[in-house]
Parts: structure tokens; sequence; C-alpha cells
């Protein structure tokens, strides 16, 4: 596969990731699958996909015992990116960005992933209760220590906080202005994809400008842009799209075009909608890797292929012409 460059700490991973979110949080019965995901994580890595996406609330924690156990046998084979600075409670989520939490975090993270360094450490969400240039300022002496690699700050949960994506990143670029000033940063992670181009108009452009790597999430929209999804078909309870605007059944029905319009470009390269929906996320830019998530084998493997298809600048311009999706926050 194809190597891409994550940020001034230039630390090479393959073009394609793997999100591992879906193993233990917020999709349906994440948490009953743990055999089957390992399996899943080792086709990834085999597959060239070595960027392992996770985070401590993630379960919470059972995400990262889970990669422990993969990253105790196969830890040269992996990039290794978990974050901290959010804490899952029964009713709600709230950030915590004090430096002494951050410190602890970071060490029951490490202990939890069987690792002695985190290749890229993420703030997963600023503490509004605590300046942002205190808490990276930890997170900068964790690589001072050699406890962690590189530094990358998220602007994801715009939907969970109802604020718009482009609301929501001109805010971070911000915040990125202020953590730059402390320490470097080497990654932004944030909402990417056929459906949701918030981040091409301030924060990806904040990115190439100043070298720093961009880890596009949800690329394949929650899995809409795979085409498996039937409108209509439901969701559990503990599934987040059983909350999100785009996944009742008159808006899956109404993005259908969406995914006609992959369909369309797929066909004619031999691929599938979810494979020409990652390859459009490659093009972005040099420095963007998308990190689809998924626990089946399956998709991995599928997701990894997406860095072999090549779209013509007319399946660029077909993609461009699709019609925006409906159904938001706003």
């Amino acid at each position: 596969m194809e190597r891409r460059t994550i940020g001034a700490a230039a630390l090479e991973v393959g073009a394609i990731g793997l999100g591992c979110m879906p193993m233990s949080w917020a999709y349906t019965g994440s948490q009953q699958r743990g055999d089957r995901s390992l399996r899943t994580v080792h086709a990834a890595l085999d597959a060239g996909s070595t960027l392992l996406d996770t985070a401590d609330m993630y379960g919470p924690f059972t995400n990262e015992l889970l990669l422990g156990r993969i990253l105790k046998e196969r830890r040269a084979d992996a990039f290794l990116s978990t974050k901290c600075g959010l804490l899952a409670g029964e009713q709600h989520i709230v950030a915590n960005g004090r430096p002494g939490y951050i410190r602890r975090a970071c060490d029951a993270s490490l202990r939890r992933l069987q690792t002695d360094v985190i290749d890229l450490y993420q703030l997963h969400r600023a503490d509004p209760e605590v300046p942002v240039e205190e808490t990276w300022g930890a997170m900068a002496e964790l690589v001072a220590a050699g406890k962690v690699r590189a530094l990358g700050f998220c602007a994801v949960g715009a939907r969970a906080s109802r604020r718009s994506g482009a609301r929501l990143h001109d805010a971070t670029v911000g915040q990125l202005e202020r953590v730059q000033q402390v320490f470097p940063v080497s990654a932004v992670q944030a909402e990417l994809s056929v459906w949701s181009r918030d981040a091409l108009d301030s924060l990806l452009p904040w990115c190439e400008s100043r070298g720093v790597g961009f880890l596009a999430a949800m690329p394949l929209g929650n899995g809409f842009l795979t085409g498996t999804l039937t409108p209509g078909q439901g969701f559990e309870p503990d599934d987040v799209r059983a909350r999100h605007p785009r996944f009742t059944a008159e808006m899956m029905a109404a993005n259908q075009p969406v995914v006609a319009g992959l369909r369309r470009v797929a066909e004619r390269h031999g691929a599938t909608p979810a494979q020409v929906a990652l390859a459009w996320v490659l093009r972005q830019g040099p420095h963007v890797v998308p990190v689809p998530g998924t626990k089946q084998e399956r998709w991995a493997v599928e997701n990894a292929r997406a860095a072999e298809v090549v779209p013509t600048a007319e399946d660029l311009g077909e993609i461009a012409g699709l019609p925006p999706a409906r159904g938001s926050w706003d």
C-alpha cells in the first residue's frame, strides 16, 4: 500500500487506516465481537493499513485492551493512535483537559495497549474549563518523556454537540493556532467524506499550508456510502445512527442519489461504492489519510484495497456534482 507522512514528525503510515471504534463503541453489537475484531485488525495490518486509531473512552477502555492483545505481538507492524480528554459517564460525555488527568490517562493507555510508546496522542476534545495551552503543554511533556512520539488534535463531535461542521472547524482553527505556539501539531482528525465536506473550507487548507497530517474520520458516512444500508431498516438504540438525522427512513431514501453516483463511478473501475468514496478522500491531498471504521474483516480488506482505485478527472467531476446530503443537526 502507498505510504503517507504524518506531520512535522515525518511519521509514515499506510494511506488508509483502520478506525477501531466500532469494535467497542457506538454501533450495534460492538461489545460482543472480541475474536472477530482481533481477526479484523490482523487482516488490516496484513493489507497495509498500519494506522490503528482508538481512544481511551471507546468502551470505555475495552477498545485499547483489545488492541493491546494485538500490539503485544505486532507492535512493529502498527502505527498506534489513541486519544485522551473525554470521559464517558452514564448520561453524558464530558471533557477533561486538566494536566494531571492527561498524564494519568496516558500512563493508563500505555498499560492497556501493552506498549511503551504511543505514536500519535490526540486531544479528543478541548476542555472549555481549561486553557487549551495548558492541556497541550501537558501532552508535550509526554513527548519529552518518551511516552508519545507526536501530538494530534481532534475536531470531531460536531454532530453530537449540535454545532455545524463549519462552525466547529472555524473554532478549531483558532485553537490550533494557539497550541501550535506551544508544541507542533502533527495531525488533525475531523470528519471528511463525499457527503460531509465542511473540512475543505478552512480546516484542510490550514493543515496543508503547515505540513500537518489530516486524518479523515467517518470517510464512509457512518456506513451510508457503502451502499449496503437500506432505507427504513432501523437501528438498535445503542447504535449512534439511531439518533442521526441522516439515518431516518426519509433521509436515507432522499440521499440515495449520492450512493447511486458513487456506484456509477465504481462500475467503471470494477470497484465498490465504498472504495470510490475512500479514493475520493485520498485525492483531497497527499497529507490526507482516511480512517474508515469497521469490525468486520471483509470490510477492512476491501477498504485497504481502495488505495488501488485511481479516479479520473471525469470521475472526480461527477462526484463533485452529486447533490449535497440531506438531513443535518442544524
